[in-house]
Formats: structure tokens, sequence, C-alpha cells
């Protein structure tokens, strides 16, 4: 087990590599040594490689071949005007803590591998000559791609065609550009697991999607935040697939945009689609297909305990021949429940019971709801406890006045995130406000900066003090429970004017 060390700045390719004194100087040189498991290359941090890095042998499950990085700084980068990694048929590879920075063609490019491992990789512009966007793998089994981020990708920031075995596990991915470009899309593959990701679309030059599956088979979805695009999860086809206590938002565009979809491109059977924050977009759940698509059967598709508001259409919209359930949604007034053709109503296929209508989604399970069967009365629940926030203001030098509205706030999950401030939704960007004194800018995790506008404030008819208040909503973040609270803002008049 060999470890190579390449340093672009100090190293030179007639050295042994086999030590940081003596580093190669490219990852040409790598390449044609014959790497054997339990190897490691490592590149200096502050290097940078402008060349394709192929890899070309396998390591083993217990000892795989590693790439990544020593020593102190920003991590190596790797230019190429081809691939920043290739490879074919390499397996039990490990890629870590790298740099993969205006690629012509993918970022990390692997087709007939198996168990790799990429983690801890910042991508950044990749696909520039074409649209092959960041990471793609196809024909491949047992794909890991954690802790990563890629952004600014021409094309699909993750790709993924015929794995068995894929794991997206804590990644943020960000603007995907092109009029085909999806943050993610995983084609035909089984074994899927997607969880804890950050995919947003919000400023990609196109309103494509942020997640497509298609035709997958054992897939989870869950703990994810999706945002922006034309759609959220367009899961088409499939079997067997869990789309679980997702924040999927701002899902604009098209009249069509949804939060999730399916009943294309073949049949779909075996759907659980529960514990969902969908807001801030038109469609909610859609079970569709276009109308010169063929025959395909839409099975056993179950929605429930998902939470809707600020949608411009239905929560459920049903207008192809489906079996399932529609049953114990939060459904905020001003969004329609459902919206199933006739057809299917009539065929008894698709029952909705038990969905619940409130004016606010953060008091859902602490007010009367009206469900669709018949009034009932939910209990409190003390999952999630908001406390009252103050803000005093005696002196001022212009700065903002910090604080966080949840550091007093408890929930039994020991996750809180802030969902609405001053009856808006707060978005992933966070949200700011116009005051009566000032201007506030909040975060969903429930930061605030108050800065005081001091030509607001009355110079007479006073006694010293004033104050204004911003109501705001939390949620354990899966928006199972919820409660509000307010923030007042205190301004001691005598000093901040003298």
């Amino acid at each position: 087990m060999t470890i190579y060390y390449v340093n672009s700045a100090t190293g030179s390719d007639r050295n042994s590599g086999t030590n940081q004194t003596s580093a190669f100087a490219t990852l040409s040189k790598v390449e044609s040594l014959k790497l054997k498991p339990g190897d490691s290359v490592l590149l200096a941090k502050g290097s940078v490689f402008n060349e394709q890095f192929d890899i070309k042998y396998s390591g083993t499950d217990s000892a795989p071949i590693k790439i990544g990085s020593y020593g102190t700084g920003a991590a190596p980068v790797i230019h190429s005007g081809g691939d920043g990694i290739h490879s074919l048929y390499a397996s039990n590879i490990v890629v870590e803590n790298l740099k993969i920075s205006n690629s012509g063609g993918s970022a990390i490019s692997g087709g007939s591998v198996s168990n790799w491992t990429v983690r801890h990789v910042e991508v950044d512009k990749s696909g520039l000559s074409g649209e092959t966007g960041a990471m793609n793998f196809r024909n491949s089994k047992n794909i890991t791609i954690e802790n990563s981020t890629i952004s600014g990708a021409k094309g699909d920031g993750v790709w993924i065609d015929k794995v068995e075995g894929f794991k997206l596990l804590n990644n943020t991915v960000t603007n995907s550009h092109g009029a085909k470009a999806d943050a993610v899309q995983v084609n035909d593959s089984s074994n899927i697991l997607i969880r804890g990701n950050h995919l947003d679309q919000t400023n990609a030059d196109s309103p494509k999607g942020v997640l497509v599956l298609i035709r997958p088979e054992n897939a989870v979805v869950e703990n994810n935040t999706l945002s922006g695009g034309g759609f959220g999860i367009s899961a088409q086809a499939g079997k067997n697939v869990a789309i679980r206590d997702n924040d999927i938002s701002e899902f604009h565009g098209y009249s069509w945009s949804f939060a999730v979809g399916l009943g294309d491109e073949g049949n779909t059977r075996d759907y659980d689609i529960a514990g969902n924050h969908i807001h801030d977009g038109a469609w909610g759940v859609v079970i569709t297909a276009p109308a010169d698509a063929p025959s395909y059967t839409r099975t056993n598709i179950k929605v429930h305990d998902n939470v809707f508001d600020d949608l411009s259409q239905s929560a459920l919209k049903v207008d192809r021949p489906a079996s399932g359930s529609f049953s114990n949604n939060t459904i905020e007034s001003g969004t329609n429940a459902t919206n199933i053709s006739p057809s299917i109503v009539d065929a008894h296929t698709f029952t909705v019971s038990n969905n619940h209508t409130v004016a606010n989604v953060e008091t859902a399970l602490a007010s009367p709801v009206v469900t669709t069967a018949a009034v009932t009365e939910a209990p409190a629940d003390p999952a999630v406890v908001a406390v009252h926030d103050n803000l005093k203001i005696i002196t001022d030098t212009g700065d903002a006045h910090r604080g966080n509205l949840l550091e007093n706030d408890t929930s039994d999950n020991g996750t809180l995130v802030l969902r609405r401030f001053g009856d808006e939704s707060v978005g992933k960007d966070g949200l700011t406000l116009t005051g009566d004194y000032g201007v506030i800018h909040v975060d969903r995790e429930g930061n605030y900066a108050y800065t005081l506008d001091e030509t607001k404030l009355p110079t007479h008819d006073h006694d010293g003090h004033v104050s204004e208040t911003f109501s705001y909503g939390i949620d354990d973040g899966n928006s199972y429970h919820s409660d509000g609270d307010t923030l007042t803002v205190y301004l001691h008049m005598d000093s901040l004017l003298s």
C-alpha cells in the first residue's frame, strides 16, 4: 500500500512521488503507474492541475484506491478541457477533499464502475464545452456521493443511468443550467437513497426540474430541501418509491409546475408520499400523463400526512386512471384540496378522507380543523413550543441588531425551522420585511437582523418608547408539529434621538 504525493508547484515527475519532499508534478505521471489496492494518491492543497485524471485500476472492498489531498490551505483544483476525473471499469475507488472547476466535460464521469464513493468534493462550473453536467455514472453499481457541493453545471448536476445501488447523501446542488438540465436525474436505476440534500434551481437559467426519477425501483427520497425549477420531484413510472419528509417549494415556471409528479414513462405502483411540506408553487402532487401517452397503470399510490400551503392550484391532481388514497393531509385555506377527474371519482378507485383545511399551517395541530368528513377538534400538541421574543434597542450605531428566534423554543426531536414570519413564508434565502421603524431579515434557522430607520421614529406625541411586533411560526423540520409566537422590538426614544 503506497501513498503517492503530487504537487503542481514544487513537484517533479522525475521524483519518486512517495513522500512530500519528492512529490510528482502531474496527474499524467500518476496515470503511468499501475496503482494497487490500498494505494493513495494525494494532491497538495493549493495545487492546480490543468489536465484530466484517468483512473484505470481498481482497489478491493477492504483496500480501495483513494484519491485525496494533503497539506494546508485551499483544496487542490483540477481543471480540464475534458472531464476532471474519468474512469471506465475501475472498482473500489474513493475520491475526496478535492475541487474540480471549469471542466469542459463532466467533473467526474464513470462508466461500468462499481463501489465508488465521492465525498467532500466541490464542483464549480462543469460541462462548459457541452451539456454533460457535473457528476455522471452509467451502467454501474454501488455509487455514493456525499457531503459534496455542485454549482453552476452546464447540464445536470448529477446524472445517473442504469445504476444498481445509488446513494446521494447530504450534498448541495445549485443552479444546473440548460434547457434539459435538472439538479439530479436518475434513470432506470434501483436501490436508491436520496437523503439530506439541498437541491436548488432557483437561479438556474431554465425552469427545468430539481429531481427526476425515471423508472426507479426501490427508492427512498427523504429529508431533502428542494426549491426552484419548473417542478420539484418528477418520479415517473417505477415501483416501491417512498417520498417523505421533504421540504419542496418555489416550483414555478409553467402552469403545470408541480411539487411531486408521477404517472408518465411507464407503469407506476406502490408509491408512498408522506410527511412533506409542499408550498410556494403551482400544483402539489399530480398523477397525470400527456393525452397521447400509452395506457400505463398507476396503482397503490398513497398521499398522506403532508402539509400544503401557498399553492396557486390544487394540492392533489388526478386526471388519469389511478388507484390510491389522499388522506390526513393539512391544507392551508386558499389552496384547493383536490382536482380529480369525474370518471375517476365515479370509479371510486382513489379515495379522499380525513384531510384538514386550516387558516394557517403553523397552528394546524393546535386549532379546530375542518376535515372532508366532519368538523373535528385537534388537541394541542406540545411537541413544538414557541416562546415570545423581545429585542430592546436603547442605543443605535447604524448596525443591525441581531438575535435568534429559536434559541428559547423547543421541539421533541431537537430540530426547529422558522417557516413563516409576519404572515409570509421564509424561503431558502430568508425573508426581508419592512416594519414600522426598521427593516428585519430572518432565515430558516431563526437568525434575525433588525436595522433601525431613525427617519421613521416619531418626534412628538410619544412617551419615550415605541414598539412594533412581528408574528412568526415554527415547526420541527418535517412539518409534523408546529407552533407560533411573536417578536416585539422595543425602542427607547429618548436615548435614540438625543
